[in-house]
């Protein structure tokens, strides 16, 4: 006897809706999701949807209906709650573009609590289409199968930034001129953090003087070569989520 295929499949579509989420709700999809789930999915009364709502987790739904202009589900079980991330931000100066991009996609799939875009005397770019942002984690995060969003700020300068630093909040600045080892630095620290990186040409030395100089900053080095500004964010961002126990 065929054993009866596991519902929902691991197949099953996933998206971030508006919530609150409730058991037994019907939710109406429209626009670009509901033309992505019936035209690209091409999903069918019966079949399983992942919506996720960033307040009370992963829901497992079942298509009613699914028109050209809608679909409409019924939520039939909470799969599980919104997820626990780490309290751990990457403050990174605005890149080019799709560099950027690339960087708020993985810092989404890597688990970070916050992406604050930072603006630096070296940058390329002054400003960040928030709405193009939050669709880039958004689909991020229902690609990895993540619960909780991570929060995209407005962009600020540095001196801002340092400014209005938490006092309770450890800054790890990525130092191209040098520091202590990255990897010792995050495994003797615990609470809140956070990582700095520059722009494309790196901090002048004005703006490294003032990190250096903040109280809560301590100087990293990620090692012997010079990386580009999305290479050091991904990285360093992995390399603390691995040794803080993320992974």
């Amino acid at each position: 006897m065929a054993a009866t295929p596991a519902w929902p499949p691991r197949s099953a579509p996933r998206l971030f809706v508006a919530g609150p989420l409730v058991q037994d709700a019907q939710v109406t999809i429209e626009g670009g999701q509901a033309h992505y789930l019936s035209k690209v999915m091409r999903v069918a009364p019966g079949d399983a949807v992942i919506l996720c709502d960033d307040e009370t987790g992963e829901w497992a739904g079942e298509v009613n209906s699914a028109g050209k202009r809608d679909v409409v589900l019924t939520l039939r079980e909470r799969l599980r709650a919104r997820e626990a991330v780490p309290d751990f931000w990457l403050c990174a100066a605005l890149l080019k573009k799709p560099n950027f991009d690339l960087v708020l996609e993985k810092a989404t799939e890597l688990g970070v609590a916050m992406i604050q875009p930072l603006i630096t005397r070296r940058c390329v770019a002054d400003k960040l289409n928030a709405e193009r942002a939050a669709t880039i984690v958004t689909e991020a995060a229902e690609q990895c199968a993540r619960t909780a969003l991570p929060q995209v700020a407005a962009p600020v300068k540095l001196e801002t930034l340092l400014r209005d630093w938490p006092e309770s909040r450890a800054l790890f600045f990525a130092d191209e001129t040098g520091g202590e080892t990255a990897a010792a630095q995050f495994a003797a620290h615990s609470g809140p953090a956070a990582l700095l990186v520059g722009p494309e040409g790196g901090f002048d030395e004005e703006e490294r003087a003032l990190i250096r100089a903040h109280p809560m900053a301590r100087a990293i080095t990620l090692g012997p070569r010079i990386l580009r500004g999305e290479t050091a964010s991904i990285g360093a961002t992995a390399l603390w989520m691995a040794v803080s126990g993320d992974w």
